[in-house]
């Protein structure tokens, strides 16, 4: 008998409008020690169906049919008092978004040790020398450090590894990784699903893995499921599955997968005269919480410099905490240098006066890795796009509502969502609202930080797409921050690389790409999951 066995599921929110259905007739089994995938667009009901699994589905949602078998246990007569020995040390859970799963008044390794303290795996004196080792198995350099630090100083990648560092904890018997790796540079990711691979093949751990990479699946899944709306669409071994798919949808998600194989969105363009954002000698220096003789400080940016030309698009790459934020925060006077100057169309922003500095900021713009942490829940998307004109004072009310309807039109929104809320829409809206927000403004400018990363493969191409159309249409300049390769390979100009904050090589796409100087280069390439998805896609494209 397996060790999960989910028969014909069905999950239903109710809602004030009615019930919704999110899932029908799915039925699959993860055995123990066994990695089982299952992929699909938002709204699929892949995350649907594993909150179901440990018991956490969102306010209305009810298990309507079918069931769930963990262990011979039933889990769907589990009270919530049953539930509580069950998460954690059974059943563990990694969310997707860090960014609203942990505490941001409490450090880091004070929420690692808390889960410790409630299954009582460790005493009090030694939950936090115990915390700091989990997250050194989580893969988190500096694990001392880091555990003194809050959430928001942290990289979200950094806050990932968290998550994951949480839900080793309890050395629980099935682990459910909700896009687990969705916000991490390929190496971290190699190191995250190395761990999770060896535990399953050592300590009989069963994974349920929830992706949109088909690549992470295709590399790491003995079995991979395809869900879409609310249903399977077909299951089987991961190689049958991605070297013959037998339903149409599984083939155009495996042509749309980003790969290192395909041709750019666009042809390159060189470097041209016009430098829009210049960067010389950035440095940045936090300051850490004292602790004895630990260190006071660290340096997340160390002598930093790069040039940016009018109407291309730079990429910065490199691994969590390599810096490439934080300087793309300081590019835009988002955080001031502790050394360096950044100058923007001929002026120094590092020496401009607060009035001054706000002022320019209407020229550049900023699109956020997590589109829902990043608009306001409380406004349509009516408010959400035209906050940036009224902040400004531009235009009356007539004519910014004609403005922000324009603007939803230029990124593929219908103008039935001005009226709606971010929890309102997917994932890939809320990231095209984003973009739109981003534009109101008629920015030169625009810092996209891991705009695609939490997307699936569908929807990512088109929004990489979008972003590429409006390139060319407004004559954009992109500072394009990320850890996927393949999604640089489709949109860069040039690339840099930064590690441990400094840049290690700089130079045209197809170079850095296809002939690498560094070491480090070649292994973030090394690294890139799913050569065999790649050469499937090709094949299908």
């Amino acid at each position: 008998m397996s060790l999960l066995e989910i028969t014909d599921l069905g999950v239903a929110y109710h809602t004030r409008s009615g019930v919704v259905p999110a899932v029908h007739g799915v039925s699959l089994s993860v055995d123990a020690g066994e990695i089982v995938a299952v992929v699909g667009e938002s709204g699929s009901g892949k995350s649907t169906t594993a909150h179901a699994v440990i018991g956490l589905l969102p306010a209305g949602g009810r298990v309507t049919a079918g069931g769930i078998t963990f262990a011979g246990r039933d889990l769907t007569r589990l009270s919530e008092k049953d539930w509580q020995a069950v998460r954690g040390t059974e059943i563990a859970l990694v969310p997707q978004d860090p960014t609203v799963s942990l505490d941001p008044v409490r450090r880091i390794g004070d929420q690692v040790a808390e889960v410790l303290l409630i299954h009582r795996l460790a005493p009090r004196r030694a939950a936090g020398a115990r915390a700091v080792e989990l997250l050194r198995r989580a893969g988190i350099d500096r694990a001392e450090v880091r555990a003194r630090q809050y959430p928001h100083e942290l990289s979200g990648g950094l806050r990932q590894r968290v998550l994951i560092a949480i839900a080793l904890a309890g050395d629980p018997k099935l682990i459910i990784a909700d896009e687990p790796t969705s916000a991490l540079d390929v190496t971290v990711q190699r190191e995250i699903l190395d761990h999770l691979e060896a535990l399953a093949a050592e300590s009989g751990t069963a994974v349920l893995l929830i992706t949109h990479d088909l690549g992470v699946a295709a590399d790491r899944a003995a079995r991979i499921a395809v869900m879409s709306q609310g249903g399977l669409v077909e299951q089987g071994p991961a190689r049958e599955i991605l070297a013959s798919p037998a339903e149409p949808y599984t083939r155009r998600l495996l042509a749309a997968a980003p790969s290192l194989t395909r041709e750019p969105l666009r042809p390159r363009r060189d470097e041209g005269p016009d430098v829009l954002l210049s960067v010389d000698g950035l440095v940045k220096t936090f300051a850490l919480p004292r602790n004895g003789s630990a260190p006071r400080s660290v340096r997340a940016v160390d002598g930093v410099s790069f040039r940016l030309t009018r109407g291309r698009t730079l990429a910065l790459v490199g691994e969590s905490g390599s810096g490439k934020t934080t300087t793309a925060r300081m590019a835009v006077g988002l955080e001031t240098p502790s050394a360096g100057t950044v100058t923007f169309d001929g002026q120094d922003v590092t020496r401009l006066p607060a009035a001054e500095l706000r002022r320019l900021r209407r020229r550049f713009q900023l699109v956020y890795q997590n589109p829902y942490a990043s608009l306001n829940p409380r406004f349509d998307l009516e408010e959400v796009v035209g906050e940036p004109l009224r902040a400004f004072g531009i235009g009356s009310r007539a004519e910014r509502r004609a403005r922000v309807a324009q603007l939803l039109d230029q990124v593929a929104l219908p103008a039935s969502a001005l009226r709606r809320r971010p929890a309102e829409l997917s994932g890939g809206q809320r990231q095209r609202a984003a973009i739109a927000r981003a534009l109101a403004l008629n920015p030169d400018l625009v810092v996209l930080d891991e705009p695609v990363s939490a997307l699936d493969v569908s929807v990512q191409a088109q929004i990489l797409r979008l972003l590429v159309d409006l390139q060319d249409e407004l004559g954009l300049t992109y500072l394009f921050i990320t850890h996927d390769l393949a999604v640089v390979r489709e949109m860069a100009d040039h690339v840099g690389v930064l590690r441990a904050g400094r840049l290690l090589e700089l130079g045209p796409a197809d170079e850095v790409l296809g002939t690498p100087r560094e070491d480090y280069t070649r292994d973030l390439l090394a690294a890139i999951p799913g050569g065999a998805h790649q050469d499937s896609a090709a094949r299908l494209a």
